[in-house]
């Protein structure tokens, strides 16, 4: 008999079966597939990359809940990963976590550079992660590679700075079936790919996949090289105007410093995230509100406004906006549409 404590109720959803896990930090009578750490990705960081994983919990200490530039009336003080998601009643998706500091200083407050990965690949005192898995019940399982840096830096065009951001979440996801690895998302930018787990190359030809991470925005590439972002969802192997650049420099392993949680759908849309043991938060992961500064005014210093495209941006939304309800597709919903699963990588240029 499943006991309550941890899992109280078995739906049927879609045709699916769902277990509900316990609410809080309740631990889940389910551990952690194996298989999600065994075939992890190990990522690349560019050589001479900047802005590095980041705490999560040293986001909250730096920053401030504010709506339309005015600071959250009644936050809790301090913000903490187990309170966060109570600005859902505070302003909700009007809330951006705002930096304390000038993130336009010269030098930059050193918490936006975020942790250079140690020798093992582990940001050492710095959770940077978020392993989130999505069970279907019917041998599919998601899991989510959920990475957080403090700042996105967006790059040049013609000398011109754009997208630059105070956080920034990408991800990648596997899809495994009974065990096995299937398929593979990586987030780019607004966009992203999708692959064949056998064509992505392996960290020492071994079994964990290697994810490039894209020099100060850090997008997710298969290949190391120049990535050509112009078009959507087009991942093209030769710059021509906005352009990414990856290559074999910081090795960092997520799993070494990572929160683990599990995610299921018992209403068909609201996320019900519960950890796979007792010290790991997850009230955090409801919070649906931008984790950085909401994009600056045209008249702020610095700031500017090119057909539409500005230097400072606003941050993003976290783990619970990334689709992680994804059913038969391994693509998130409409990203891109059709979903289309590549069976090959192509190299781009070396840089």
């Amino acid at each position: 008999m499943i006991p309550l404590s941890t899992c109280f109720a078995l739906v049927l959803l879609a045709t699916q079966a769902y277990c509900i896990p316990a609410i809080g930090n309740q631990k889940r009578q389910s551990t952690l597939p194996s298989f999600v750490n065994t075939y992890a990705p190990i990522v690349y960081l560019h050589s001479t990359e900047n802005y590095f994983p980041s705490d999560l919990s040293a986001q909250l200490a730096n920053t401030k809940p504010e709506v339309n530039y005015t600071v959250v009336s009644g936050a809790p003080n301090p913000l903490t990963l187990d309170n966060l998601d109570s600005l859902n009643a505070l302003g909700g998706t009007s809330v951006y976590l705002t930096s304390i500091d000038d993130t336009t200083s010269n030098p930059q407050p050193q918490w936006l550079k975020g942790v250079v990965p140690d020798s093992t690949g582990k940001t050492d005192g710095a959770v940077s992660c978020s392993i989130i898995v999505c069970d279907y019940g019917n041998g599919t399982v998601d899991a989510y590679y959920m990475y957080f840096y403090a700042y996105n830096w967006g790059g040049t065009v013609l000398g011109l700075n754009f997208d630059d951001h105070v956080g920034d979440w990408e991800h990648t996801m596997t899809r495994f079936s009974n065990g096995v690895p299937q398929t593979m998302w990586l987030s780019q930018h607004e966009d992203g790919e999708a692959f064949d787990f056998s064509a992505i190359p392996k960290y020492n030809n071994g079994l964990r996949p290697i994810v490039y991470s894209a020099n100060g925005s850090h997008a997710n590439y298969a290949t190391s090289g120049t990535h050509d972002h112009t078009i959507p969802g087009l991942d093209l192997p030769f710059g021509v105007f906005l352009v990414d650049y990856t290559n074999d420099g910081y090795l960092w392993d997520p799993t070494l410093n990572a929160y683990y949680a599990s995610v299921s759908f018992p209403s068909g849309t609201t996320p019900v995230f519960a950890s796979y043991d007792s010290s790991t938060p997850v009230n955090w992961l409801n919070f649906v509100g931008a984790w950085g500064d909401e994009q600056y005014p045209t008249s702020y210093p610095g700031q500017y406004d090119i057909f539409g495209e500005y230097r400072y941006t606003s941050g993003p939304t976290g783990p619970e906006d990334k689709d992680l309800n994804r059913g038969d597709g391994t693509c998130p919903a409409g990203i891109p549409d059709p979903c289309v699963i590549l069976p090959t990588v192509i190299a781009g240029e070396k840089v």
